[in-house]
């Protein structure tokens, strides 16, 4: 039911994607495998432009505020022409964390915040980070959190530790989660606060190095100290204890981005396991094709991959006509199960590309590094099963 609400108008703008992905945006992946950076930013900043003079802008945010105004489920089918290549989003303006932070500023940011903060975020001006994860807890706890925001006077002195913080090198202020009642309910304990990265005793420790690499800019995770940083009470996004339930908002339809994107990763992926199968001789006339592994996995690649797809848009569909909550068991499905899928799909592209796949002459070396954090972050898959699960079986109960 839900693939026939495709309009004819998104499928031609799908069609214009794919175009503007493969003409404009992969000739630009080289230089980023590369960590060329410096060179790369004039280039991703004029096609950015071009983008933006599409209206190729903002798919996930509203006409209102500039975007494309596209319901999750549009967004979810974009999300996946976008996911092909590691630039797609940022060149669209809606990667993370700069997508969730410009929603909850939208739901959540006071005029002011709004006018400061947002405008220049959606205009692609400046960037931002989301900085909850620490790392002396437990990151599968979201309430339990060590960093505080404590008030004095009209303003919180903000102290903590902080790493993972997506993008916040080069970003131009972070939305930190910090205690601000420690004698609340678990769930009421903690407020997201806007702390620009001028502030003083807002320190960048390092990019954290994943699995050998470091990166640059938007693609990095950022350790940071906060210490006695002080910032005006009326940067707090909405009541205070509201952390986490905003927390909560943001991520169930981040999570539809994540793994939209994970299975355009996929089709890149299982696309150039298929090519390098067809041309990778073992022999004289005798292809990588031709073994009977390979076949298996482009099979069970091809099946699991259009399952996922399936399971996730009707995640979006739901989502867009009865809310978050009632698809969270949805929402957890396809969470740990496209992550899954994700880790076994680009496991056989590299093992079919034998040496050149732990290369960066592909892109799939650069995907393994990173996206094995598919199965961690945004809670990691053993919390998302039990949780799940718990809540089928109480219906047995």
């Amino acid at each position: 039911m839900f693939l026939e609400s495709i309009s004819t108008e998104m499928k031609l703008l799908l069609q214009t994607l794919d175009e503007f992905v493969r003409e404009e945006i992969l000739p630009l992946e080289r230089p980023f495998l590369l960590h060329d950076f410096d060179t790369l930013l004039p280039a991703t900043e004029e096609v950015r432009q071009r983008a933006k003079g599409l209206g190729l802008w903002l798919p996930q945010i509203p006409e209102a505020y500039g975007g494309m105004g596209l319901t999750l489920f549009e967004h979810g089918l974009v999300s996946e022409r976008l996911g092909r290549t590691p630039l797609g989003h940022y060149i669209l303006n809606c990667q993370a964390p700069d997508a969730g932070n410009m929603e909850i500023l939208i739901e959540h940011g006071t005029p002011e915040q709004k006018e400061r903060f947002l405008m220049p975020l959606l205009a692609g001006d400046i960037r931002s980070c989301f900085s909850m994860t620490e790392p002396e807890n437990a990151g599968s706890n979201p309430t339990w959190l060590s960093t505080t925001a404590t008030k004095d006077g009209d303003d919180y002195l903000v102290n903590g530790h902080k790493w993972f913080s997506t993008g916040a090198d080069g970003a131009a202020f972070a939305i930190v989660m910090a205690v601000t009642d420690p004698a609340a309910a678990r769930h009421q304990r903690a407020s997201m606060i806007i702390v620009p990265v001028d502030t003083p005793g807002f320190h960048i420790v390092e990019n954290t190095s994943v699995m050998g690499e470091r990166g640059q800019g938007w693609a990095s995770h950022g350790e940071i100290r906060y210490d006695d940083c002080r910032v005006p009470q009326s940067n707090r996004l909405g009541a205070e204890g509201m952390g986490f339930v905003i927390a909560q908002q943001r991520l169930g339809p981040g999570r539809i981005h994540h793994c939209m994107r994970w299975i355009g990763i996929c089709e890149r992926a299982f696309d150039l396991m298929c090519r390098q199968a067809t041309l990778r001789e073992l022999a004289p006339g005798r292809t990588l094709a031709e073994m009977g592994p390979v076949q298996n996995w482009i099979a069970e690649s091809r099946a699991e991959i259009d399952a996922a797809r399936l399971l996730v848009l009707q995640t979006a569909y739901k989502i867009d006509r009865e809310g978050a909550y009632a698809a969270r068991d949805d929402i957890s499905l396809i969470k740990f199960h496209v992550a899954g899928v994700l880790q076994a799909v680009l496991d056989r592209a590299i093992q079919v590309h034998g040496a050149m796949g732990m290369t960066d002459e592909t892109p799939l070396a650069f995907w393994y590094r990173h996206e094995r954090a598919a199965r961690i972050y945004d809670g990691p898959d053993e919390v998302h099963k039990w949780s799940v699960a718990r809540r089928i079986l109480s219906r047995y109960a």
